[in-house]
């Protein structure tokens, strides 16, 4: 694809960032609507799913989290644009977090008065120079642990704010030498043979293959973060596949990259039963699904770095738990 159409996909989000995020919470309505495409469609994570329109977005998305937390900011780790190897669509990927003072309840969860920091991942699908379709994942586990709820037993990963890239140079503003964007995502196209080919449980050596030793995962809240191709299948790996049974990989609907940044998600991606039990909750057989974000930095030949975001309260609800609801029905931790 044409270097100037990416450029000119990336400055339509940007104008789409500032706009929305400069204006009045009764005016992201219409600043959403002044880039959106007529048929403007929007996925994200539970509880927000599937919307149509303008309205509905900014009603059910941004109003709320606009009040709920106070100056908030937008904090870019990752940004990075290119076609969809599944359809030539041309989207635009930006990932980082969300950072304001949780001064009024969001979803249920009860405010803080102090800064709360959201990792979220958003994509948006450019066509005729409008946004014609976004998608977006938040990690709502992970303010309901500052604000000290236990929504999940004790993860088997680190509980952190995922920092951004250590080579602070994931924000791709400028173009990319087309090489290297196509380097990259036929790494994590083969990464993802490996894993889906070995029935999503890879040997270490399998691992290698596509992975620097040192690699570093960076898991949604809930399951937590680790680094190493060693600790990440112990704490990992390990207890994904002990938890889960009849695991269907489905695909995704975006998978693409740019420079050394690549990435994709999926409308599910996967679907299982929960088998001995995952994430603290028993064996119970019932299948459930998961919508799941990967992002990844490229070093070389090998992958360095990847951040995960899973919804996981989609996932929860199919086994019959609310994680919402928890929030009006749990004390905080004590600290």
């Amino acid at each position: 694809m044409r270097t100037d159409k990416i450029q000119t996909a990336k400055a339509i989000v940007l104008d789409y960032f500032r706009a929305t995020e400069a204006a009045p919470p009764d005016g992201i309505a219409a600043a959403i609507g002044h880039y959106a495409a007529a048929n403007y469609h929007f996925r994200g994570v539970h509880p927000f799913n599937e919307l149509d329109g303008a309205d509905a977005v900014a009603a059910t998305v941004w109003q709320p989290l606009r009040k709920s937390l106070n100056a908030m900011q937008r904090r870019q780790d990752i940004f990075f644009a290119g076609p969809n190897f599944i359809d030539g669509a041309l989207w635009v990927t930006s990932m980082g977090k969300f950072m304001g003072l949780m001064d009024n309840p969001w979803l249920g969860i009860p405010p803080t008065g102090k800064i709360v920091l959201l990792p979220y991942c958003e994509f948006h699908r450019i066509e005729d120079g409008r946004i014609a379709e976004s998608a977006l994942w938040v990690d709502i586990i992970s303010v309901m642990m500052q604000a000290g709820l236990q929504p999940l037993p004790v993860q088997t990963g680190a509980a952190i704010v995922n920092p951004g890239p250590r080579t602070a140079d994931g924000v791709l503003f400028d173009p990319q030498d087309e090489a290297e964007s196509r380097k990259t995502l036929d790494l994590i196209l083969r990464m993802c043979d490996d894993l889906v080919g070995d029935s999503m449980e890879s040997p270490a050596d399998m691992l290698r293959r596509t992975w620097h030793e040192d690699m570093i995962w960076f898991g949604p809240w809930g399951i937590g973060a680790t680094c190493t191709i060693e600790r990440y299948q112990l704490q990992h790996q390990q207890p994904f596949r002990r938890g889960l049974v009849d695991i269907r990989f489905n695909g995704h609907v975006l998978e693409h990259a740019e420079g050394t940044y690549g990435g994709w998600f999926g409308w599910p991606n996967m679907n299982m039963k929960q088998g001995e039990g995952f994430l603290g909750l028993p064996a119970s057989g019932r299948p459930t699904e998961m919508r799941v974000v990967d992002i990844y930095r490229r070093d070389g030949d090998k992958l360095a770095e990847n951040w995960i975001f899973i919804d996981l309260l989609h996932y929860l609800r199919l086994l019959g738990v609310d994680a919402l609801d928890r929030c009006t029905s749990i004390s905080p931790t004590k600290s």
